[in-house]
């Protein structure tokens, strides 16, 4: 680590010229065989990873040195891709399909920039070596000939299909789901070629459709065998000795509150009025880190994982259910072990006191979201009775939650409350209703109580300089800005900001302005779409959607990696006096680096797949419908088309070849389809009635037609 950053750094020097490997090593001053081995090993390992570049003169730069961006290729299903940079501070990268030179989804590359006068362009390039390729394994539908077959992926983002030769059939036949493995990549003229390792099952038979989700992500479904006999050695119960060094909190009242099918319970809370009138707010979380401790055999199959994983019909969870539901879970009536931080809190919902320290707690009871918002807000006599012990303290917390929640906004942190759906599935994994999962009064409490919690434990190890993970959400790019004003301005909408800068609070101005509308929704979402993606990193850079300048992960160690890393170190610092000697604190940062890139990885994986499953789920759902009529918003348009979303909340397309009555003409600037005789518009956030014509499960495609004309005067 310590050498590697000393090659960067004199590299990053503008006297620098590209040095061969043997003008590197008599810079460096290096003489022993052993350590020049090392330095040629770390170069290699450098290069690797795209941290350095070697040229075809066999010559080591920095990347940017050269005109090339390192990163990882996003492809479009339409053919084009961007490269995102693993330098944050770059811009993404745009490829034309014809620049990707065998480059596919997900694979790590590096680019060429090409020069542009104008710096105000978006960045292009072409890919110039390929650094690690992702799709080693595909899913895909299976299609026979005589002589060869060939595999159609399900992600349309891979754009090709895989020949398959028929020795390497190994069962598969004509409209199989299967799993291939990639023993060709693409080159030019030439498709890849891959063999099949698994055969799903028919398509469109029951549970093969998740099934496909899960190996398309390469989800790990089962536990290796060695992982789950360490899970079987930990106890069940507390032991003496977990006792030593711990406060002893089992006195003090606290709950849990839950969705009602939840069962990994990793977050209690607590709640005292102190004599001076303020609230001392106790947030309870499960001390995973006792159980899994670094480098050990659970902690690498965790950090494997670094995430649970929550598909409709079925939860993969990031440890054993021994210890998630087991001796890790908070539940009630039984002692667990857990890291407690006290925060007191005045009547503006400011932090003026807190103190984190590891603890032995009894939960009293588990509550639930639903029997919490039936006592506070629609007073449900016998809940109140059955909870009488906890009535009091909740109200409590819905005041402080009010409170909290309050100093939130008025720093400008923007609340996005969008509802959620769920689709209910019978016991053969058929979806038979889609619901609305409004956020209640108790969703909030649990919520702004545990953003309290992240925002104390980060800015706490922050001042101490302790290598740690933070959970950022960097500011928008101005071109997206830009972009996303060119859209508000057709609704007389405007982020503001001052020269390169914006404030969150500029965003929740315009969430404010827009909540009731009918176009909320759409531009809300387009909104949330011009932010950039919420990631992991070993510095505090901020969370730009909650205004807050410290923020982590602390209070779900359960099901997300990064929470149980800094816990540990949080177990460290408060053994040894909050004090780690050099040696330490220089592996923590190689690990916290590590961390962070594997957990935003496995992130990102976990919530397309998530959303993924939803959306099948939806489309099958509404293939009963066809040729049924429903109400609907139109939440996009596009030159070949009206996006509509319907009071479910699923979406479909109005192709415009099905908008006969006139010839419509997609004017950009207002994001409408516009009659040429007519005059009718078609803009985002009208009502319109439309018939469900199509439903296309394979291709997660619901095909409508207007029947009811509501369209604008232009």
């Amino acid at each position: 680590m310590e050498r590697c950053k000393q090659i960067l750094d004199f590299m990053a020097n503008k006297a620098y010229r590209p040095l061969t490997q043997e003008e590197l090593i008599r810079e460096f001053a290096i003489e022993d065989v052993k350590e020049i081995k090392e330095f040629i090993n770390i170069l290699n390992e450098m290069e690797k990873k795209g941290q350095v570049i070697l040229t075809r003169k066999m010559r080591y730069g920095l990347p940017r040195q050269m005109n090339l961006v390192v990163g990882r290729i996003q492809r479009h299903a339409k053919g084009f891709a961007f490269l995102i940079p693993d330098d944050v501070n770059q811009r993404d990268v745009y490829i034309k399909n014809d620049d990707l030179n065998g480059a596919m989804h997900n694979d790590r590359a590096i680019v060429r920039l090409h020069k542009h006068l104008d710096t105000k362009k978006k960045q292009e390039g072409e890919v110039i070596r390929i650094l690690a390729r992702a799709n080693t394994r595909l899913v895909g539908t299976f299609e026979e000939s005589r002589n060869f077959g060939f595999v159609i992926p399900d992600d349309s983002r891979i754009g090709t299909d895989f020949f398959v030769s028929k020795e390497d059939f190994n069962g598969a036949h004509n409209g199989d789901k299967v799993v291939i493995e990639v023993t060709k990549w693409p080159e030019k003229r030439r498709s890849p070629e891959g063999k099949v390792v698994e055969v799903i099952g028919k398509k469109g038979d029951p549970g093969v459709d998740v099934v496909s989700i899960v190996r398309k992500y390469q989800l790990p479904e089962e536990f290796p065998g060695e992982v789950l006999q360490a899970a079987k050695a930990i106890p069940l119960k507390i032991l003496e000795k977990d006792r030593k060094g711990r406060r002893d909190l089992r006195d003090l009242p606290m709950v849990t509150i839950d969705g009602e099918d939840a069962k990994d319970l990793d977050d209690a809370v607590s709640l005292e009025i102190l004599e001076n009138g303020l609230y001392r707010l106790g947030v309870h979380i499960a001390d995973v880190g006792h159980y899994v401790h670094e480098d050990s055999i659970l902690d690498k199959e965790a950090l494997n994982r670094a995430t649970s994983v929550y598909l409709v019909d079925r939860v993969i969870p990031m440890l054993p259910k021994r210890l998630s539901n087991g001796i890790c879970s908070l539940n009630a009536g039984e002692d667990r072990l857990a890291i407690s931080c006290f925060m007191e809190i005045n009547s503006k919902g400011e932090v003026v006191n807190h103190e984190i320290c590891q603890s032995i707690i009894h939960v009293n009871e588990r509550m639930t979201y639903k029997n919490v918002t039936k006592i506070l807000v629609e007073k449900d006599k016998e809940l109140i009775e059955r909870y009488k012990d906890f009535v009091d303290t909740l109200q409590k917390m819905s005041e402080l939650c009010l409170i909290l929640k309050d100093k939130r906004i008025k720093r400008g942190a923007i609340d996005f409350d969008f509802p959620e759906s769920k689709v209910i599935l019978d016991d053969n994994g058929k979806p038979v209703e889609i619901l609305w999962r409004e956020r209640t009064l108790a969703d909030q409490i649990i919520e702004e109580f545990m953003i309290c919690a992240n925002e104390t434990v980060a800015e706490h190890y922050y001042w101490l300089e302790t290598p740690f993970l933070y959970r950022v959400h960097e500011e928008p790019d101005l071109e997206d800005i830009e972009e996303l004003n060119n859209f508000l301005g057709i609704f007389g909408l405007h982020i503001k900001g001052t020269g390169e800068k914006v404030h969150p609070k500029a965003f929740q101005n315009v969430v404010e302005k827009v909540t009731g509308r009918p176009e909320e929704r759409a531009i809300t979402t387009v909104m949330l779409r011009s932010m950039k993606h919420a990631r992991y990193a070993v510095e505090a850079l901020g969370h730009f959607g909650l205004a807050a300048k410290y923020y982590s992960h602390f209070t779900s160690p359960i099901r997300r990696y990064p929470d149980l890393a800094i816990h540990r170190v949080i177990k460290e610092m408060l053994r040894k006096g909050e004090k780690l000697d050099s040696n330490r604190i220089e592996h923590l940062k190689q690990k916290m680096s590590e961390y962070a890139e594997q957990s935003s990885l496995r992130e990102r994986i976990a919530e397309d797949a998530e959303r993924e499953s939803v959306e099948l789920k939806k489309v099958e759902y509404m293939k009963q419908f066809e040729g049924q009529i429903f109400k609907g918003i139109i939440s996009s348009v596009t030159s070949f088309g009206l996006f509509i979303e319907l009071e479910n909340s699923v979406e479909g397309l109005v192709h415009v070849s099905t908008m006969t009555d006139d010839f419509y003409q997609f004017i950009e600037k207002n994001l409408a389809l516009l009659g040429e005789h007519t005059k009718k518009a078609y803009q985002i956030g009208q009502e319109v009635t439309v018939q469900i014509t199509r439903v296309n499960i394979d291709d997660r495609q619901i095909d409508m037609e207007l029947v009811e004309e509501h369209s604008l005067d232009f």
